[in-house]
């Protein structure tokens, strides 16, 4: 058994991000293939409390104290750092450690894990806020939101199992705008969870593209670009390419943009028309999964009056294969369905969507293995590509 386990370790740490991808997916059905039924009911009904734990480990702050001491701790050194009961921490540090979020040296002797190690950045902290706090509520709901409508397909984006479970009448986004600590939680998610990862500048053609410029032209607009580190990673990607690159969001988030000699910040709401006339790209990461179609086509409406013949829309999103979606997809589809009435959408159903707004998709081009990141570029009806 050890000999096997050392192999896949070597072939996961000798192999890319999608050799690794496969093993865990292998790995993983070879677990589920050899469970009892037992097995799988434990394994489902506890997931809610090992998030819970992890939760609680954050606000503790368990995970820096044990990734920041090179030797293991007791359960009283860390009660006395930390404040807390002793014999609570060491029942919650014994169920961490059965799974493997802390290591167990010995009783009552703890030490950091790969996975605490994790948890220890304030990014992948807010991850576990954002789903815990934000994302959370909506989830317990969700069946019970289903039934009580007739299980329908949720396209309204102020009817869903967030709001009831938040009890409001806002859409999830105005929502989070009025309670900073949970808006806080997802703007260091969205920051942090793509991290390491590779980026649409990996694959997508921009040379090829990047004709009919002028430095009286606007370059790239990166539309709800947050505080702007995809339309930096531009500019440093082509700084030759003459014209201008800005960023677009809403003020609140903008009044926090990165500031680059390279990069400009505009207020704006893309549920308007779009000011800047002309450019060659239009860039949109991660919207539209967040939107049901209907509020897509004003999205998409509003940049095709801004468009000039040979501008590009480029739409960063997942792309679901029409067979065979990834569980890391599937999960992410469920939770826009339940929090925000919106979709993941396959290869047919964003050729309806653009095909719906006027436009016509001119090629996909794919730069993550499990998630299926890839840049959708949008042209005209008539438009054609080489």
């Amino acid at each position: 058994m050890e000999a096997l386990i050392e192999e896949v370790r070597r072939l996961a740490k000798s192999g890319d991000e999608k050799t690794r991808k496969n093993i865990l997916d292998e790995l993983s059905a070879l677990s589920t293939s050899i469970e009892s039924p037992d097995d799988t009911v434990q394994r489902f009904t506890f997931y809610n409390m090992q998030l819970a734990a992890i939760r609680t480990a954050i606000d503790l702050k368990l995970f820096e104290l044990l990734s920041e001491n090179k030797i293991p701790l007791t359960v009283a050194q860390i009660s006395e750092k930390t404040g807390a009961n002793p014999v609570f921490l060491g029942r919650i540090l014994r169920y961490l450690a059965s799974y493997h979020a802390v290591q167990e040296v010995d009783k009552d002797l703890f030490t950091s894990s790969n996975i605490s190690k994790t948890f220890s950045q304030p990014g992948f902290q807010a991850g576990v806020g954002h789903l815990f706090d934000n994302a959370g509520p909506s989830i317990q709901e969700f069946p019970t939101f289903m039934k009580e409508n007739d299980y329908p397909d949720v396209q309204d984006n102020v009817k869903t199992a967030f709001q009831k479970s938040m009890k409001t009448d806002l859409p999830a986004f105005l929502w989070l705008q009025q309670h900073p600590k949970n808006r806080d939680f997802f703007n260091l998610h969205m920051n942090a969870n793509r991290e390491g990862m590779p980026i649409f500048l990996e694959v997508y053609p921009v040379l090829k593209r990047a004709t009919g410029l002028s430095p009286e032209r606007t370059l790239f607009v990166d539309i709800g670009g947050g505080i702007g580190q995809q339309a930096i990673a531009f500019r440093e990607r082509y700084p030759q390419l003459e014209g201008r690159v800005i960023v677009q969001d809403l003020p609140q988030t903008t009044e926090h943009a990165i500031q680059h000699p390279g990069v400009g910040a505009i207020a704006y709401d893309f549920f308007t028309p779009q000011p800047i006339k002309g450019a060659k790209f239009y860039y949109l990461r991660n919207i539209f999964h967040d939107w049901p179609d209907h509020k897509c086509r004003e999205i998409l409406k509003n940049i095709v009056d801004a468009m000039a013949p040979d501008s590009y829309i480029l739409i960063d999103d997942m792309v679901l294969p029409n067979v065979g979606v990834h569980w890391q997809q599937a999960q992410l589809d469920m939770l826009m369905m339940a929090a925000l009435g919106a979709r993941e959408r396959t290869h047919e159903q964003w050729d309806q969507l653009v095909k719906s707004a006027g436009l016509k998709v001119n090629g996909v081009h794919t730069y993550t293995a499990s998630l299926k990141d890839s840049i959708i570029e949008v042209g005209a009806a008539l438009s054609t590509t080489n």
